[in-house]
């Protein structure tokens, strides 16, 4: 039965629309665009900004269209004079509660205030006095929150609880004094946070921002004692172009090694190495656990964002998490062991940067559990894809004019399982790769488990290897991962082994990806599609596709580990966790 259509009329133009749309999705419809603040489309609708206010012949005043269903015979007026004065007043009075820092503040022009001031014409702040003062909150590693530049628009409060289920933030005290922040006034290092960065991503101006090291990275850069190397992820290279005028999903690997080099890094290495060694490591954990039938549903350990959360809300889950450390981590060890001797560099004088696509990455970083016999991280920095962009920008690299270079070995090959890694199902993908090869001794030829692709947000499916049946789940953003969990804990469903990426979408969506050219949105699920869609076609074009036949890992183990979680690996590539206060409420 089709659903009832409505008709009314926006801006003098007859439309029909389904029943229980609201205002502003039939006006988008229309492609007619309707200012908009504190709205998102993937989270709920809050209608605080009142910037998207609309005239309805009949109401006595505008309305929210954001949050005003459609009804018959409606007729809408989206501009008018009463209505573009109401808007600029509005802004005007945010404005005026606002730090005057646009042209040193990092959102600037990224910024939907600052754009919305311009399209209104607001040219000048009119009202003088007290504006409402905040400390800048820089406890976390990876998390700014700077409660100034705060418009109180709700996006951050609601994408941690809907989309993340951690509910870090709300809007405390009230009038001139209200504020978001972590419960009780808390820092956000002292917080429940899981430092994922999609507060960042949602947040329509700088009240939010990572924690940036590129004055750490330009200082190591200009050091002539330091061997200044780099590696950087396979979601990277799908989004990287974003920022210099690619459309996404357009894969800029060569020119990304390029600029590297022109930024000054002695050398470029592969995360996606550590991709490939990760995925022989915990298959072999895998395969181990299985014949033990103990520690099961293993659960893989390559998104930091997810250890946290698992660390504060299912500690009594920590025993099922893979050892591995993260590809980052794996590699970034290397680069201080194995690379420095083979090179006869003092590793003491490496210096490690990672460009990553999470801000949890720099939460990793500075774990204990990831530092060196002398003291220091084995990852000495880690910037974002936007940090990496502005490095460039700043350096002076014309990207798009780049030709294509090639990373550096030994640490530079890897396979198309490990390009798949930024995609949500792509670690289960890569892993069942080698998995079905190691139990059943055959030649995989289908290597594509298109049942675990796609951006949905919980997959399931089952695998039959040499008689055993292996249930497979896969849920990336934080609020499916606790469906998973619970139906793990109540016994209603069995894994034996899951993936879990903390960002909606996978790495690809990460907290410290560009964000979104005009006409798309964070959490834009067809966003995270282009970018995924990038990975896979990276992998389809190579004709090394399995983690265990890449020829540098063969030799890695050869000359250096010795074994899959033998004793040496151990030592270097695996790690512990630890449930963590404060506790998360689930």
């Amino acid at each position: 039965m089709n659903p009832e259509k409505i008709k009314l009329t926006i801006d003098g133009i007859s439309t029909e629309v389904a029943e229980g749309v609201t205002i502003m999705q039939a006006a988008d419809q229309l492609g007619i665009e309707i200012p908009r603040l504190c709205f998102h489309p993937q989270l709920s609708i809050q209608g605080a900004c009142r910037i998207c206010i609309v005239e309805v012949d009949g109401q006595r005043n505008p309305v929210a269209s954001c949050a005003f269903p459609v009804a018959n015979g409606m007729n809408v007026r989206t501009s008018s004079p009463l209505l573009r004065r109401l808007r600029r007043d509005i802004v005007e009075l945010l404005l005026d509660n606002h730090p005057q820092d646009c042209q040193t503040c990092e959102r600037d022009g990224h910024c939907e205030l600052q754009n919305l001031a311009y399209s209104l014409g607001v040219r000048e702040r009119l009202f003088a006095g007290e504006r409402k003062r905040f400390p800048r909150d820089e406890s976390s590693p990876a998390v700014i929150r700077d409660p100034e530049k705060c418009i109180l628009c709700g996006r951050c409060v609601r994408v941690c609880q809907e989309v993340q289920g951690v509910t870090n933030l709300s809007q405390q005290t009230r009038g001139f004094h209200n504020v978001v922040a972590p419960a009780h006034g808390q820092s956000m290092a002292d917080s429940v946070c899981i430092q994922c960065g999609q507060c960042i991503n949602v947040c329509p101006t700088a009240a939010f921002v990572e924690h940036s090291c590129t004055d750490a990275v330009l200082e190591a850069l200009a050091n002539p004692d330091l061997h200044v190397v780099v590696q950087t992820a396979p979601s990277i290279r799908a989004a990287l172009g974003e920022g210099f005028g690619y459309a996404p999903g357009t894969p800029v690997t060569g020119k990304m090694v390029t600029a590297c080099r022109m930024m000054g890094f002695d050398k470029v290495f592969d995360t996606n190495i550590g991709a490939d060694l990760t995925i022989v490591e915990e298959a072999t954990e895998f395969l181990a656990r299985i014949g033990k039938n103990e520690k099961l549903p293993l659960i893989t350990s390559c998104s930091p964002g997810w250890i946290n959360f698992m660390e504060r809300f299912y500690p009594e889950l920590i025993p099922n998490a893979s050892t591995c450390k993260s590809p980052m981590g794996m590699l970034s060890t290397l680069l201080k062991t194995y690379y420095a001797e083979k090179a006869g560099i003092d590793p003491k004088k490496i210096y490690v940067v990672a460009v990553m696509p999470c801000t949890a990455k720099k939460f990793e970083a500075a774990r204990s559990e990831h530092q060196t016999p002398w003291g220091v991280p084995y990852t000495d920095a880690v910037m974002t894809t936007r940090e990496f962009i502005w490095l460039a920008k700043c350096l002076g690299v014309n990207f798009p004019h780049l030709g294509d270079g090639q990373f550096d070995s030994p640490l530079g090959v890897s396979s198309g399982a490990a390009d798949i890694f930024g995609a949500t199902g792509g670690v289960m993908e890569a892993a069942l790769r080698t998995a079905y090869e190691k139990v059943t001794g055959e030649t995989l030829t289908n290597l594509d488990f298109n049942q675990v692709r796609g951006v949905s947000g919980v997959k399931e499916t089952s695998l039959t290897l040499k008689g055993v049946t292996i249930n497979i789940a896969v849920a990336n953003g934080l609020n499916n991962a606790k469906y998973l969990m619970n139906r793990v804990l109540s016994g209603e469903k069995t894994y034996h082994i899951i993936e879990i990426m903390a960002c909606p979408g996978g790495c690809v969506a990460g907290g410290g990806q560009p964000y979104p050219p005009q006409g798309m949105h964070v959490l834009d699920p067809e966003l995270a599609r282009l970018r995924a869609r990038a990975l896979y076609a990276i992998d389809g074009a190579k004709t090394l596709r399995k983690s265990h036949e890449n020829p540098e890992i063969k030799q890695l183990y050869a000359e250096f580990l010795g074994e899959p979680n033998g004793h040496k690996s151990h030592e270097l590539l695996h790690t512990h966790y630890t449930a963590k206060e404060p506790r998360g409420v689930r």
